[in-house]
């Protein structure tokens, strides 16, 4: 792969800063000032080095041979450029974050239809200001008191009936 010359960020850095956390504004803003140092130190040198002239080199320097083997040498020097190793694993992480996306997504959209189905049950029903005990027992069963089924005793809350047994401290409970 032949090496390119970078002259200009491809990176949407307005869009990337909207999406930064508020808490990473300092990295992100530190991170952004080295890519900017980069890619200034990169414009300041020429995109090809300068052209070395041979003839004047061969006429100044009285050794025969010396300049013909420093151009033959300089001429047969290739600068390795490193191989991309790491394009393939980026880009098998970005299809990994895009299904984990696309499922978080499909599990949002699934809490949304769940949630607005409880939210038209709410809205169907009458509103509490309105609502007599009965039609509260009606709509809520298991938080209604019923006395002939299920007696309970004063006050009414699970500490005070019988068959009541505290929870152990170390199993989470409060």
């Amino acid at each position: 792969m032949a090496a390119r010359r970078v002259t200009q960020s491809s990176i949407n850095w307005a869009g990337l800063a909207e999406r930064v956390p508020a808490n990473q504004k300092a990295n992100f803003v530190a991170f952004k000032s080295k890519s900017d140092k980069y890619l200034r130190s990169v414009q300041a040198n020429p995109e090809n080095a300068p052209k070395i002239d041979w003839a004047r080199y061969k006429q100044a320097i009285p050794v025969p041979g010396l300049v013909e083997n420093f151009q033959k040498q300089y001429e047969s020097l290739k600068v390795p450029y490193p191989d991309d190793t790491f394009s393939a694993e980026v880009d098998k992480q970005e299809q990994d974050v895009k299904r984990e996306i696309q499922e978080f997504v499909r599990q949002s959209e699934e809490r949304i239809a769940e949630y607005q189905k409880q939210i038209a049950h709410l809205k169907s029903l009458l509103p509490f200001d309105q609502m007599t005990m009965e039609d509260f027992r009606d709509s809520y069963p298991e938080l209604a008191l019923d006395p002939l089924n299920k007696p309970t005793f004063w006050p009414h809350n699970p500490e005070e009936q019988l068959g009541y047994k505290k929870e152990n401290p170390t199993s989470g409970g409060h």
